[in-house]
């Protein structure tokens, strides 16, 4: 497991904005570089890797990629990493086994050892059963696998992925973003990971930096950036929080699972997950609303008490987006000024949130 963290000193002039980043990216976990199109996210990516030459300077540690001061710029195929891109990009005159083979063709390592690289990302992918087919054949989620898993037998000390997601439908979408998650929870070096889909921000993300016209306009972890009010303007109605939980119980009569939250606990769908398992909980929002009372017979059978941390003002001057603190868990509500008004409600006030809806999602 890595312990050193990648400093990232980068500076670009393009046409349309200047590229302009001083951050760390933690030593693990994934780090979601988010913006919408045209922010600089992929060039970014493509600056750390060296394919493209920005003024700055890139380490991981003592071992140093590129210092202008210092005259130093690391080619790119002397990088240890491993570049995903949003196409697979594979060899189609070779089948998926000497595609990951090909990888290994390169580094210097013994026998057993790339061998052992190689089981190892053929496991985490769940791709074994494709080895011996054309990569011709294969789906748009099974080609990405393939290039996830030939870019980790090359054991990097850092995986970038460029939008892998962005060139596939629905359906090869939901192929590929359980084995994401799983290389979310497994894999053991930091992975830098281009999107604007808040979606997969939700489920992968551990660290997250906003790009807006080649510039940081704020980053944190997920918990944090999901309540800063530049999250909230940019996701818009999908606007909400990610509680990070356990499994407590789970009614098997009626199908869900019991999620704690902060002070209180969400019931959910069940999806199968065993007890005490970590997992993700994804809450919008426009699906918070408030009470100044515990109600008694509604349909809305999540009702957690909290305590109103701030009111900010939305793009539409009628609309209120509101913090609540229940406990250690944050939620958020998209509500009306005139139902604040009509309720008294303001910060410090103690609310009943009513969640209509809570999306589990890892």
């Amino acid at each position: 497991m890595s312990t050193t963290p990648m400093v990232l000193q980068l500076a670009l002039q393009r046409a349309n904005f200047h590229l302009a980043i001083n951050i760390t990216v933690p030593p693990q976990g994934v780090t979601v570089l988010f913006g919408p199109s045209g922010s600089g996210k992929t060039t970014a990516l493509r600056c750390i890797a060296g394919l493209e030459r920005a003024s700055g300077r890139i380490a991981i540690g003592d071992e140093v990629w590129q210092d202008d001061q210092r005259q130093i710029f690391v080619p790119t195929w002397q990088r240890e990493l491993g570049f995903v891109f949003q196409e697979a990009s594979l060899f189609e005159h070779l089948d998926v086994r000497r595609n990951l083979e090909f990888g290994l063709n390169r580094l210097r390592i013994e026998r057993q050892a790339a061998r052992l690289a190689l089981d190892a990302a053929i496991d985490l992918l769940g791709i074994g059963s494709l080895l011996d087919r054309s990569t011709v054949n294969l789906s748009g989620g099974e080609k990405q696998r393939v290039a996830i898993a030939r870019a980790l037998v090359t054991q990097p000390r850092i995986l970038l992925l460029d939008e892998p997601l962005a060139s596939l439908d629905l359906a090869r979408r939901k192929e590929i973003l359980p084995w994401l998650e799983r290389l979310h929870r497994e894999l053991r070096i930091p992975v830098i990971y281009v999107t604007h889909s808040l979606d997969e921000l939700a489920r992968l993300a551990d660290h997250v930096v906003m790009l807006d016209q080649g510039r940081v306009s704020t980053s944190g972890n997920l918990q944090a950036i999901c309540t800063h009010p530049i999250m909230a303007a940019a996701a818009g109605d999908e606007a909400g929080v990610v509680i990070e939980s356990t499994i407590q119980r789970i009614d098997r009569e009626f199908h869900l699972a019991e999620v704690g939250c902060g002070n209180g606990a969400l019931w959910v769908r069940d999806g199968g997950v065993p007890a005490d398992a970590p997992i993700r909980v994804r809450i919008l929002a426009r699906d918070v609303s408030l009470a100044t009372s515990a109600q008694g017979s509604s349909t809305i059978q999540n009702v957690i008490s909290g305590v109103i941390e701030s009111i900010t003002d939305e793009a539409h001057a009628s609309q209120a987006l509101v913090t609540v603190r229940c406990g250690e868990a944050i939620l958020l509500s998209r509500v009306t000024h005139r139902a604040l008004a009509a309720l008294q409600l303001h910060t410090g006030s103690p609310v009943w949130c009513q969640v209509k809806s809570a999306a589990l999602i890892d």
